[in-house]
Protein backbone atom coordinates (compact mmCIF):
# COMPACT_ATOMS: atom_id res chain seq x y z
CA UNK A 1 0.00 0.00 0.00
CA UNK A 2 1.33 3.46 -0.85
CA UNK A 3 2.12 5.73 1.51
CA UNK A 4 0.47 9.51 2.61
CA UNK A 5 3.24 10.78 1.42
CA UNK A 6 3.03 9.36 -1.80
CA UNK A 7 -0.42 9.61 -2.93
CA UNK A 8 -0.13 13.45 -1.95
CA UNK A 9 2.91 13.73 -4.50
CA UNK A 10 0.84 11.25 -6.97
CA UNK A 11 -2.42 13.87 -6.63
CA UNK A 12 -0.36 16.49 -6.78
CA UNK A 13 0.93 15.47 -10.24
CA UNK A 14 -2.60 14.31 -11.87
CA UNK A 15 -3.75 18.14 -10.50
CA UNK A 16 -0.35 19.31 -12.88
CA UNK A 17 -1.44 16.94 -15.32
CA UNK A 18 -5.20 18.00 -15.55
CA UNK A 19 -3.82 21.98 -15.58
CA UNK A 20 -1.85 21.20 -18.78
CA UNK A 21 -4.25 19.12 -20.20
CA UNK A 22 -7.63 21.90 -19.75
CA UNK A 23 -4.80 24.52 -21.28
CA UNK A 24 -4.49 22.28 -24.04
CA UNK A 25 -8.16 22.18 -24.65
CA UNK A 26 -8.45 25.79 -24.69
CA UNK A 27 -5.66 26.47 -27.08
CA UNK A 28 -7.57 23.92 -29.39
CA UNK A 29 -10.62 25.43 -28.70
CA UNK A 30 -9.35 28.93 -30.32
CA UNK A 31 -7.36 27.34 -33.33
CA UNK A 32 -10.13 24.72 -34.43
CA UNK A 33 -12.82 28.16 -34.83
CA UNK A 34 -10.08 29.92 -37.46
CA UNK A 35 -9.12 26.30 -38.94
CA UNK A 36 -13.16 25.54 -39.23
CA UNK A 37 -13.96 28.70 -40.82
CA UNK A 38 -10.48 28.21 -43.28
CA UNK A 39 -11.86 24.45 -44.15
CA UNK A 40 -15.30 25.80 -44.72
CA UNK A 41 -14.37 28.45 -46.90
CA UNK A 42 -13.00 26.51 -49.05
CA UNK A 43 -15.22 23.55 -49.93
CA UNK A 44 -17.57 25.90 -52.10
CA UNK A 45 -14.15 26.47 -54.35
CA UNK A 46 -12.84 23.33 -54.52
CA UNK A 47 -16.47 21.75 -55.42
CA UNK A 48 -16.73 24.38 -58.41
CA UNK A 49 -14.15 24.08 -59.54
CA UNK A 50 -14.50 19.98 -60.26
CA UNK A 51 -18.11 21.05 -61.55
CA UNK A 52 -17.01 23.69 -64.19
CA UNK A 53 -13.99 20.57 -65.32
CA UNK A 54 -17.29 18.32 -65.47
CA UNK A 55 -19.00 21.05 -67.40
CA UNK A 56 -15.95 21.55 -69.93
CA UNK A 57 -15.29 17.88 -70.44
CA UNK A 58 -18.91 17.51 -71.49
CA UNK A 59 -18.00 20.29 -73.85
CA UNK A 60 -15.52 18.07 -75.56
CA UNK A 61 -16.28 16.88 -79.34
CA UNK A 62 -14.03 14.18 -79.63
CA UNK A 63 -10.98 15.94 -78.76
CA UNK A 64 -7.99 14.41 -77.26
CA UNK A 65 -8.01 15.01 -73.42
CA UNK A 66 -5.11 15.87 -71.50
CA UNK A 67 -3.52 13.08 -69.78
CA UNK A 68 -4.06 14.24 -66.27
CA UNK A 69 -7.87 13.71 -66.83
CA UNK A 70 -7.76 11.16 -69.07
CA UNK A 71 -5.37 9.17 -67.10
CA UNK A 72 -2.28 6.60 -68.98
CA UNK A 73 -5.32 4.03 -70.20
CA UNK A 74 -4.24 1.61 -67.26
CA UNK A 75 -4.36 1.19 -63.29
CA UNK A 76 -1.71 -1.17 -62.70
CA UNK A 77 0.31 1.16 -60.28
CA UNK A 78 -1.30 3.59 -57.38
CA UNK A 79 0.15 6.65 -56.18
CA UNK A 80 -1.47 7.07 -52.13
CA UNK A 81 -1.06 10.41 -50.36
CA UNK A 82 -0.94 10.18 -47.06
CA UNK A 83 -2.05 13.80 -45.02
CA UNK A 84 -1.51 13.09 -40.96
CA UNK A 85 -0.30 15.69 -38.97
CA UNK A 86 2.89 16.60 -37.41
CA UNK A 87 1.70 16.46 -33.50
CA UNK A 88 -0.51 13.61 -31.63
CA UNK A 89 -2.19 13.72 -28.54
CA UNK A 90 -5.43 14.32 -31.01
CA UNK A 91 -7.11 11.03 -29.96
CA UNK A 92 -7.63 9.11 -33.11
CA UNK A 93 -7.35 11.65 -35.67
CA UNK A 94 -4.28 9.84 -37.64
CA UNK A 95 -5.16 5.92 -36.56
CA UNK A 96 -8.62 6.85 -38.45
CA UNK A 97 -6.52 7.76 -41.53
CA UNK A 98 -3.89 5.50 -41.81
CA UNK A 99 -6.11 2.63 -41.44
CA UNK A 100 -8.25 3.87 -44.19
CA UNK A 101 -4.55 4.10 -46.24
CA UNK A 102 -3.67 0.02 -45.06
CA UNK A 103 -7.47 -1.32 -46.26
CA UNK A 104 -6.88 0.59 -49.46
CA UNK A 105 -3.49 -1.28 -49.90
CA UNK A 106 -4.46 -4.41 -49.00
CA UNK A 107 -7.26 -4.25 -51.27
CA UNK A 108 -5.27 -3.13 -54.33
CA UNK A 109 -2.32 -5.76 -53.45
CA UNK A 110 -5.12 -8.41 -53.70
CA UNK A 111 -6.10 -7.24 -56.88
CA UNK A 112 -2.44 -7.55 -58.00
CA UNK A 113 -1.56 -3.93 -58.39
CA UNK A 114 1.03 -1.96 -57.38
CA UNK A 115 1.22 0.75 -54.41
CA UNK A 116 3.27 3.85 -53.60
CA UNK A 117 2.95 6.29 -50.73
CA UNK A 118 4.10 9.71 -50.49
CA UNK A 119 3.82 10.71 -46.49
CA UNK A 120 2.51 14.56 -45.23
CA UNK A 121 2.98 14.67 -41.92
CA UNK A 122 5.21 12.95 -39.56
CA UNK A 123 2.25 10.88 -37.39
CA UNK A 124 1.58 8.79 -40.45
CA UNK A 125 5.43 8.11 -41.69
CA UNK A 126 5.81 6.85 -38.05
CA UNK A 127 2.45 4.30 -38.34
CA UNK A 128 3.29 3.04 -41.49
CA UNK A 129 7.19 2.79 -41.96
CA UNK A 130 7.14 -0.65 -39.89
CA UNK A 131 4.84 -2.64 -41.88
CA UNK A 132 4.96 -0.39 -45.47
CA UNK A 133 8.25 0.78 -45.70
CA UNK A 134 9.12 -0.82 -48.85
CA UNK A 135 5.76 1.37 -50.40
CA UNK A 136 7.34 4.28 -49.15
CA UNK A 137 9.14 6.45 -52.32
CA UNK A 138 8.45 10.06 -50.64
CA UNK A 139 8.26 11.70 -47.53
CA UNK A 140 7.17 15.23 -47.72
CA UNK A 141 7.58 17.60 -44.08
CA UNK A 142 6.96 21.76 -44.01
CA UNK A 143 9.11 24.27 -42.62
CA UNK A 144 5.90 25.56 -41.47
CA UNK A 145 4.57 24.08 -38.85
CA UNK A 146 1.19 24.80 -39.66
CA UNK A 147 1.24 22.67 -42.89
CA UNK A 148 -1.71 24.83 -44.35
CA UNK A 149 -0.59 27.22 -46.94
CA UNK A 150 -1.39 27.26 -50.76
CA UNK A 151 2.86 27.17 -51.14
CA UNK A 152 2.65 23.48 -49.02
CA UNK A 153 -0.14 22.54 -51.21
CA UNK A 154 1.80 23.61 -54.09
CA UNK A 155 4.46 21.84 -53.09
CA UNK A 156 2.77 18.51 -52.56
CA UNK A 157 0.75 19.23 -56.40
CA UNK A 158 4.04 19.59 -57.77
CA UNK A 159 5.69 16.01 -56.44
CA UNK A 160 2.26 14.65 -57.57
CA UNK A 161 2.71 15.66 -60.73
CA UNK A 162 6.15 15.44 -61.69
CA UNK A 163 5.78 11.75 -60.44
CA UNK A 164 2.53 11.25 -62.67
CA UNK A 165 4.54 12.93 -65.47
CA UNK A 166 7.90 10.79 -65.59
CA UNK A 167 5.34 7.42 -65.37
CA UNK A 168 6.25 6.18 -62.08
CA UNK A 169 2.38 6.07 -61.74
CA UNK A 170 -1.47 5.40 -63.09
CA UNK A 171 -4.07 6.52 -60.64
CA UNK A 172 -3.29 9.21 -57.74
CA UNK A 173 -5.51 9.13 -54.23
CA UNK A 174 -5.03 11.55 -51.31
CA UNK A 175 -6.09 10.92 -47.93
CA UNK A 176 -7.48 12.79 -45.28
CA UNK A 177 -9.82 13.75 -42.78
CA UNK A 178 -12.84 15.55 -43.76
CA UNK A 179 -14.20 17.80 -41.04
CA UNK A 180 -17.76 17.04 -39.80
CA UNK A 181 -17.73 18.58 -36.35
CA UNK A 182 -15.56 18.86 -32.75
CA UNK A 183 -16.71 15.04 -32.36
CA UNK A 184 -16.71 13.76 -35.92
CA UNK A 185 -14.31 13.90 -38.39
CA UNK A 186 -14.59 11.44 -41.63
CA UNK A 187 -11.49 9.72 -43.01
CA UNK A 188 -11.78 10.04 -47.18
CA UNK A 189 -10.04 8.81 -49.68
CA UNK A 190 -10.32 11.00 -53.17
CA UNK A 191 -8.78 10.30 -56.67
CA UNK A 192 -7.10 12.96 -57.83
CA UNK A 193 -5.18 11.84 -61.09
CA UNK A 194 -7.24 10.94 -63.24
CA UNK A 195 -9.49 14.20 -62.30
CA UNK A 196 -12.57 12.02 -60.39
CA UNK A 197 -15.41 14.83 -62.54
CA UNK A 198 -19.05 14.91 -61.24
CA UNK A 199 -20.74 12.36 -63.74
CA UNK A 200 -24.31 14.84 -63.77
CA UNK A 201 -22.70 17.84 -65.02
CA UNK A 202 -20.77 15.77 -68.22
CA UNK A 203 -23.12 16.84 -71.37
CA UNK A 204 -25.44 18.03 -68.42
CA UNK A 205 -24.22 21.87 -69.28
CA UNK A 206 -25.05 21.63 -72.98
CA UNK A 207 -29.14 20.92 -72.86
CA UNK A 208 -30.25 24.01 -72.86
CA UNK A 209 -33.88 22.60 -73.06
CA UNK A 210 -33.42 21.18 -69.77
CA UNK A 211 -32.72 24.66 -68.31
CA UNK A 212 -29.07 24.89 -68.26
CA UNK A 213 -26.73 27.29 -70.50
CA UNK A 214 -25.04 26.13 -73.92
CA UNK A 215 -21.79 27.95 -73.35
CA UNK A 216 -18.99 28.28 -75.96
CA UNK A 217 -15.48 28.35 -75.20
CA UNK A 218 -12.71 30.68 -76.53
CA UNK A 219 -10.04 29.21 -76.27
CA UNK A 220 -10.74 25.39 -77.01
CA UNK A 221 -11.83 23.45 -74.40
CA UNK A 222 -8.80 21.18 -74.52
CA UNK A 223 -6.63 24.06 -74.12
CA UNK A 224 -8.69 25.28 -70.78
CA UNK A 225 -8.78 21.60 -69.18
CA UNK A 226 -5.03 22.03 -69.78
CA UNK A 227 -4.42 25.04 -67.73
CA UNK A 228 -7.17 24.09 -65.03
CA UNK A 229 -6.30 20.60 -64.29
CA UNK A 230 -3.36 21.52 -62.50
CA UNK A 231 -4.76 24.16 -60.70
CA UNK A 232 -7.68 21.85 -59.72
CA UNK A 233 -4.90 19.02 -58.15
CA UNK A 234 -3.50 21.81 -56.01
CA UNK A 235 -6.89 22.92 -54.60
CA UNK A 236 -8.01 19.67 -54.21
CA UNK A 237 -5.00 19.28 -52.23
CA UNK A 238 -4.93 22.71 -50.39
CA UNK A 239 -8.89 21.61 -49.14
CA UNK A 240 -7.24 18.45 -47.87
CA UNK A 241 -4.83 20.19 -45.74
CA UNK A 242 -7.05 22.66 -44.30
CA UNK A 243 -9.64 19.85 -43.54
CA UNK A 244 -7.14 17.92 -41.88
CA UNK A 245 -6.29 21.21 -39.89
CA UNK A 246 -9.70 21.44 -38.86
CA UNK A 247 -9.80 17.71 -37.70
CA UNK A 248 -6.76 17.78 -35.81
CA UNK A 249 -8.09 20.71 -33.65
CA UNK A 250 -11.60 19.42 -32.84
CA UNK A 251 -9.64 16.02 -32.53
CA UNK A 252 -7.31 17.39 -30.20
CA UNK A 253 -10.25 19.31 -28.68
CA UNK A 254 -12.02 16.46 -27.58
CA UNK A 255 -8.88 14.34 -26.22
CA UNK A 256 -8.40 17.00 -24.25
CA UNK A 257 -11.79 17.09 -22.68
CA UNK A 258 -11.16 13.78 -22.33
CA UNK A 259 -7.94 13.69 -20.64
CA UNK A 260 -9.47 16.64 -17.98
CA UNK A 261 -12.18 14.64 -17.43
CA UNK A 262 -10.21 11.66 -16.57
CA UNK A 263 -7.57 13.46 -14.36
CA UNK A 264 -10.57 15.11 -12.31
CA UNK A 265 -12.01 11.36 -11.75
CA UNK A 266 -8.67 10.18 -10.32
CA UNK A 267 -7.91 13.06 -8.76
CA UNK A 268 -11.22 12.09 -6.43
CA UNK A 269 -10.10 8.45 -6.47
CA UNK A 270 -6.78 9.30 -5.04
CA UNK A 271 -8.14 11.71 -2.34
CA UNK A 272 -10.69 8.78 -1.35
CA UNK A 273 -8.14 6.62 -0.63
CA UNK A 274 -5.85 9.56 0.82
CA UNK A 275 -8.45 10.53 3.33
CA UNK A 276 -8.86 7.00 4.26
CA UNK A 277 -5.50 5.74 4.82
CA UNK A 278 -5.17 9.03 6.92
CA UNK A 279 -8.39 8.12 9.07
CA UNK A 280 -6.96 4.71 9.65
CA UNK A 281 -3.41 6.10 10.34
CA UNK A 282 -5.69 8.60 13.17
CA UNK A 283 -7.34 5.69 14.25
CA UNK A 284 -4.42 3.23 15.19
CA UNK A 285 -2.32 6.45 16.83
CA UNK A 286 -5.06 6.88 18.89
CA UNK A 287 -5.97 3.17 19.32
CA UNK A 288 -1.90 3.26 20.62
CA UNK A 289 -2.47 6.01 22.84
CA UNK A 290 -5.68 5.01 24.82
CA UNK A 291 -3.52 1.66 25.62
CA UNK A 292 -0.72 2.99 26.54
CA UNK A 293 -2.57 5.06 29.30
CA UNK A 294 -4.44 2.10 30.41
CA UNK A 295 -1.35 0.38 30.73
CA UNK A 296 -0.16 3.03 33.19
Amino acid sequence: MASLKDLRNRIASVKATQKITKAMQMVAAAKLRRAQEAAEAARPYSERIASVLGNIAGAMDGGEAPALMAGTGNDQTHLLVLFTSDRGLCGGFNSQIVRLLREHVRRLESSGKTVKIVTVGKKGYDQIRRDLSNRIVERVEFADPKASGFSNAERVAETVMNRFAAGEYDVATIFYSEFVNVITQKPTAQQVIPASLPVAAEGAALDASAGGALYEYEPEPEAILEELLPRNIKVQIFRALLENAASEQGARMSAMDNATRNAGDMINKLSISYNRQRQAQITTELIEIIAGAEAL
